[in-house]
């Protein structure tokens, strides 16, 4: 005879506490999805236990039966029951499971849920809090388990009314599994109902691999089949559409799917989805969701960056595989043959799928670029083999398209200038910094579009890319100004003269700004702003090195110096000005701001500025 453990109080962890109160309290807008998070629970846990089996056979128990999971109510005791007979949980596992959630998600779950969003149950599935929406409707959860392979004195019973604090004890259950008892609050009558419940069951797990009953009936509420393994003429957009929410926990439609399934050397199946919206882990470093690789419709684990690069992890899905051991390791899909061919495969149709949305459904490609446009441009330098296809999908803001609009570089290539060679670019750390900056004068008053690149990954893309459709892509912040062969005779001699008549200046700024500029030298891009800082042609563009160092200036900094500015033709009529050095330094650090850097001595460059402004209003204007 077993000893039944006295009966133990716990507190909630904080966050925990506070997504109990939310619960309670907070979230209408939606509250039958309770059941769906409940149900989706026990098909993992049921999941878990054939995986767990591949390398542990001794969970086997005596009478084991079929996959189950099942839904019951009780209209006299006010409750809804949902068990499963999947793997079961340890004390050990409930505490880290439910009285604590340790889980990165937590913090942005709670950050989100602000406003009206606090009703907003969309939220609920996709930060792995499901277990807590039980609180939506019950008043009061008890949850009965038993881990597979532990004796069966070692069941726990876990109970709380979401109030702070849980209750655990030690209790005997025969059969491994889950068993969560809700008992429900005051005006949740209408949940007791046979075909309430199953109507919710089909509504949002319809496509539970698994067989869902209800009540006294031992027939599957749900289809009880994959929809991957279904015939596509058999299946709807709403299908999939529901298919997708179930599987991810969102309440928006998804922007497009990909279903094919691939026989020949391989035999695969692909159930691949594009969200409408960003999960809140996009910019992790392991995202927690993503596609789920199934050998034979069993689900075996999440991809590690095997089954799809990572530009495309906000790609959610399916793919099951005829040809993998069902107990398939991560280390084992590293030199899958396998996996190499399926993942081509999947990249290849999911790049055509948002070829085909971006050319026949702008509006929706425009929104799928404001979600993951930043991610998919990692494929350019990620992905050299796909890097043609990924450069027809990128979109850029420009000089011509407005701060909203986004043009592609087939758009930028079919409205370039007679002559034009080059598609020019301005990296810059937002858009506002790219279009107050005066690298961008010159291309402006000759009508040459220049695309304002303003992502953090715009620095690798340009690397990457290189060059499209035989244009070369120019950086108008590096090197001399070019203007693809566009600047007529009358420039360029205008050019060689300043460069004559400026000579003199140039040499004494550079001695005066010497261990600060790398050069000194006049420029035609520039047509109201008097100087601007470039990043020398012999080393990588401006806006790149002062991401990477973060110093604010490239290794060798050059100064440019407008010759048609009142200043620096002020500055070369005085050259023998006492305080030319003065004038030096405050046109390279004015320069240093307006290209988005930061200057080395603020305080110098105020006591420079005002000391000049002063010699200007007594009337030394000597310089």
């Amino acid at each position: 005879m077993s000893l039944q453990a006295e009966e133990e109080t716990f507190r909630f962890q904080a966050e925990a506490a506070q997504i109990l109160d939310l619960m309670a309290n907070s979230l209408y807008s939606n509250k039958e999805i309770f059941l769906r998070e409940l149900v989706s629970n026990s098909s993992d846990a049921i999941d878990r236990l054939r995986i767990e089996r591949f390398s542990r056979p001794e969970l086997a128990e005596d009478g084991d039966d079929e996959p189950r999971i099942q839904v019951s109510f009780d209209k006299d005791a006010g409750t809804i029951t949902v068990a499963d007979n999947g793997i079961g949980m340890s004390r050990e596992e409930v505490i880290e499971n439910i009285g604590t959630i340790a889980k990165s998600g937590t913090s942005e779950f709670l950050r989100s849920l602000t406003g009206d969003q606090r009703r907003d149950t969309a939220l609920i599935g996709q930060f792995g809090v499901g277990f807590y929406a039980a609180f939506i409707v019950a008043e009061r959860v008890v949850l009965t388990t038993r881990r597979a392979g532990l004796p069966v004195d070692e069941g726990v019973r876990w109970a709380s009314d979401g109030k702070g604090e849980y209750t655990l004890e030690t209790v005997e259950r025969a059969e491994r599994g889950t068993t969560i008892v809700l008992h429900l609050r005051d005006g949740e009558d209408e949940l007791l109902n046979e075909h309430r419940l199953r109507s919710i069951i089909k509504r949002y797990s319809d496509h539970i691999a698994r067989p869902i009953t209800v009540g006294e009936d031992d027939s599957a509420v749900n289809q009880a089949s994959a929809l991957w393994t279904r015939p596509k003429s058999e299946l709807k957009d709403g299908d999939y559409h529901e298919y997708y929410k179930q599987l991810t926990g969102d309440f928006t439609d998804p922007l497009g799917y990909v279903h094919a399934k691939v026989e020949g050397r391989y035999d695969y199946t692909l159930l691949l989805f594009v969200p409408s919206r960003a999960p809140y882990d996009l910019w992790m470093p392991e995202p927690g969701q993503g596609v789920r690789l199934h050998v034979q419709r069993v689900f075996i684990l999440e991809d590690n960056g095997r089954l799809l690069p990572r530009y495309l992890r906000f790609v959610r899905g399916i793919i099951d595989s005829a040809d993998l051991p069902l107990n398939v390791s991560r280390e084992i899909l590293q030199g899958s043959q396998a996996i190499d061919h399926i993942r081509a495969s999947a990249v290849k149709k999911l790049l055509r799928l948002l070829k085909d949305m971006a050319d026949g459904e702008p509006d929706k490609y425009a929104e799928f670029w404001t979600q993951f446009g930043a991610v998919l441009k990692e494929g350019v330098f990620d992905d050299p083999a796909h890097r043609e296809d990924i450069a027809g999908l990128l979109r850029f803001t420009s000089t011509r398209s407005g701060r909203e609009a986004r043009v592609s570089l087939a758009d930028y290539v079919s409205g370039m200038k007679d002559g034009q060679d080059k598609i020019y670019y301005l990296l810059a750390p937002g858009l506002s910094d790219a279009a107050a900056s005066p690298h961008l004068e010159a291309f402006r008053a000759k009508d040459i579009e220049v695309l304002l690149l303003d992502d953090a990954v715009d620095n690798f893309v340009v690397t990457g890319l290189a060059q499209y459709e035989g244009k070369q892509l120019q950086s108008v912040a590096q090197g001399p100004p070019d203007f693809g062969g566009m600047a007529d005779e009358a420039e360029k001699e205008a050019a060689e003269q300043a460069d004559t008549a400026y000579a003199d200046l140039l040499g004494k700024l550079k001695e005066h700004l010497d261990g600060k500029a790398f050069d000194v030298r006049v420029t035609s891009r520039l047509t109201t702003s008097p100087a601007c800082i470039v990043a020398n042609e012999a080393e990588t563009d401006f806006t790149v090195a002062r991401r990477l160092r973060g110093s604010g200036l490239p290794a060798q900094p050059i100064l440019e110096i407008n010759p048609g500015h009142p200043l620096v033709e002020r500055l070369n009529r005085g050259q023998d000005d006492p305080r030319l050095a003065d004038w030096a330094h405050v046109l390279y650090d004015q320069a240093v701001l307006t290209s988005g850097a930061r200057i080395e001595e603020p305080g110098a460059f105020v006591s420079r500025l005002n000391d000049l402004l002063v010699s200007l209003t007594d009337g030394d204007q000597s310089g």
